[in-house]
């Protein structure tokens, strides 16, 4: 459950960074999740590793990887944090015509990740609206969003 306060507010409504030094150095993980819905022949595509900028899947991977690691430059009141883990992997749905992505991202410290895990999956699929526009402009990006998160104060959160 959540703080009814927005920590990043000091006591006059001014941003601020959060000092996170009086906390408790924890284990901590996040997992993110969003969809790239594409039309059916984009879908096929990617599937069959056909279009021009190469392996959609695998770039978009790593860049979602790299990206969850610079977070806190993206993001101005985060903290810098020394990741133990990133993955991020991405599934053809062949129902939907979607690309799946999940991105979970670990640390031990005083402050959590879900910001790493949300940048990692946003990125991902970015990457694979940037490697697919060539061939279709429509592409959509929906559904992202934190499945849950453990560690630190607040325990476990876990989206129903």
């Amino acid at each position: 459950m959540g703080s009814n306060e927005l920590t990043h507010l000091d006591d006059k409504g001014n941003a601020r960074m959060v000092d996170v030094g009086g906390k408790l150095e924890t284990a901590r993980e996040a997992v993110a999740r969003c969809r790239v819905l594409l039309a059916p022949a984009t879908f096929e595509l990617v599937k069959a590793g056909n279009l021009k900028k190469g392996d959609v899947l695998t770039v978009a991977q790593v860049a979602g990887i790299q990206a969850a690691k610079r977070t806190w430059e993206l993001i101005p009141l985060c903290h810098q944090i020394n990741m133990t883990f990133v993955g991020v992997t991405l599934t053809l749905n062949e129902a939907d015509h979607t690309v799946d992505i999940e991105a979970t991202a670990r640390t031990k410290a005083e402050t959590g990740v879900e910001m790493e895990a949300l940048v990692a999956a946003s990125t991902a699929a970015l990457t694979v609206y940037d490697m697919c526009k060539a061939v279709e402009r429509g592409i959509r990006i929906t559904d992202l969003r934190l499945v849950r998160k453990s560690g630190g104060q607040s325990g476990t959160w876990e989206r129903a």
